[in-house]
């Protein structure tokens, strides 16, 4: 239980102390409130690929957290990936959009390959060709100084292959099938920090 832990390590923490919380739905006002000096608190939300140095981190700073504080938390982070400053009360929507995507992005790859091998590809080429498409694809959006939307029509043949699956998505209203799936991780977001 984090409040009998920090209850239990407030005297022994130091007022110099910067504490940064890694942990979902903890507030950083419940944090403080568990301190009984002035230690400094930030929040922040990662993500699984900062393992492999390509994590997105989002950092939130409690009252007393310094300038210099986030800055070095945020050179400290930059480490494992991309690093942005947000306003606590978006740390929900943060915990939607980059702490769960990854998911979703596993999702897609696996419902590409079991898609290809459907439709013939032995197993392992399907998955290949599906991780593949994945990482050229995020590299294109990060590389090309293109948005996505222009990436997405210059792949788009009138009346062509990438037409008709992407059709299949439109029929069946794709952006609000991720904004509900989105929207749904950050109200469980919400719940879990009350």
């Amino acid at each position: 239980d984090l409040e009998k832990t920090l209850g239990s390590l407030s005297g022994s923490i130091p007022s110099s102390c910067l504490l940064v919380s890694f942990l979902a739905g903890k507030k950083i006002d419940s944090i403080e409130a568990q301190l009984s000096n002035a230690a400094r608190v930030i929040r922040v939300m990662p993500n699984t690929p900062m393992t492999l140095a390509e994590g997105m981190s989002a950092l939130s700073a409690g009252r007393r957290a310094t300038k210099e504080d986030i800055e070095w938390v945020s050179d400290f982070l930059s480490s494992a990936g991309k690093v942005i400053v947000v306003p606590e009360e978006q740390q929900d929507t943060v915990t939607a959009l980059s702490g769960s995507g990854p998911a979703y992005f596993f999702a897609m790859v696996e419902a590409m390959a079991r898609a290809g091998e459907k439709l013939g590809l032995s197993k392992e080429d399907s998955m290949i060709a599906a991780q593949q498409v994945l990482i050229g694809a995020a590299a294109m959006v990060r590389k090309s100084g293109k948005d996505p939307k222009t990436l997405r029509e210059n792949v788009t043949s009138p009346n062509g292959t990438t037409h008709a699956a992407l059709s299949v998505f439109e029929n069946r209203d794709f952006p609000t099938t991720v904004y509900e799936a989105m929207e749904a991780a950050r109200n469980r977001s919400i719940e879990l920090s009350k």
